[in-house]
């Protein structure tokens, strides 16, 4: 579809309707005092904290910060999940070896991890990549498992008849074969990271988005704390729409 075409133009003003809707209720929920404006500051003071910060190259430098913390982050977790779980996809020994321990950790939400990983890590780097870590592994792994669980078993046996050596085996049946529930894996190991990210930088950090809204709160800048919220929201939908092109790109039938 063209992107001038009126069906687009139609589908861009459906979906930009509640948004716009929401803003106005805000600032005339604000502007007729019906809410404190210390604590629910109108929009042009969310806006003028975003210019102020903008300007005095803080809120760039966070969202750069918090942005590379998690990148580094999901790639080691994506990695190892992707090994592990094609090991445990393809060997049925080693899923039920591993699967009773998976199951009891994975239901343990990240956050709870923090306390955790300040005592062992400390309030360092390594704190935050552990917690980042644990919030993009699983849903990583266990789309791995459920890709290869899916493998149509024929494809398989055909590349076992023809002694497909194990390499060629996982690169071109497993792994094209389980994509779609990988990617699906890894968009929402993505999306755990980002909360992560933002939680960990809120307890221990002087750097990040998490710090600037715990820094808000302490001062009382509610604009901050709004401004670092709307901020969490946008980039993690961009992080979500980049991975859904990718998808697209890689897997056409989805």
């Amino acid at each position: 579809m063209q992107k001038n075409s009126p069906g687009f133009i139609t589908d861009l003003l459906w979906r930009i309707t509640l948004p716009v809707l929401v803003l106005i209720l805000w600032e005339m929920v604000c502007h007729l005092n019906l809410v404190n404006v210390i604590s629910m500051p109108p929009p042009e003071t969310v806006l003028k904290a975003a210019f102020t910060t903008i300007k005095d190259g803080s809120l760039p430098a966070n969202i750069v910060v918090s942005f590379l913390r998690v990148l580094e982050g999901f790639l080691i977790a994506t990695l190892l999940a992707l090994i592990l779980g094609i090991v445990t996809g393809l060997h049925p020994k080693a899923e039920a070896f591993t699967e009773l321990l998976i199951q009891i950790i994975k239901p343990i939400p990240p956050i709870a991890w923090i306390p955790l990983a300040i005592l062992w890590f400390g309030i360092g780097e390594s704190s935050k990549l552990y917690i980042i870590f644990i919030g993009a592994f699983f849903p990583v792994l266990l789309n791995t498992v459920s890709g290869i669980h899916s493998i149509d078993p024929r494809y398989l046996e055909l590349a076992r008849v023809y002694e497909v050596d194990r390499f060629r085996l996982i690169t071109r049946v497993i792994l094209p074969g389980a994509l779609p529930s990988i990617l699906t894996g890894i968009r929402v190991g993505l999306g755990n990271a980002w909360v992560c990210v933002v939680a960990a930088e809120m307890i221990a950090a002087t750097r990040g988005i998490g710090y600037m809204l715990s820094n808000g709160r302490s001062m009382s800048r509610s604009d901050l704390v709004i401004l670092g919220m709307l901020l969490i929201g946008i980039v993690g939908k961009l992080m979500d729409d980049f991975l859904k092109y990718v998808s697209r790109k890689l897997v056409k039938w989805t």
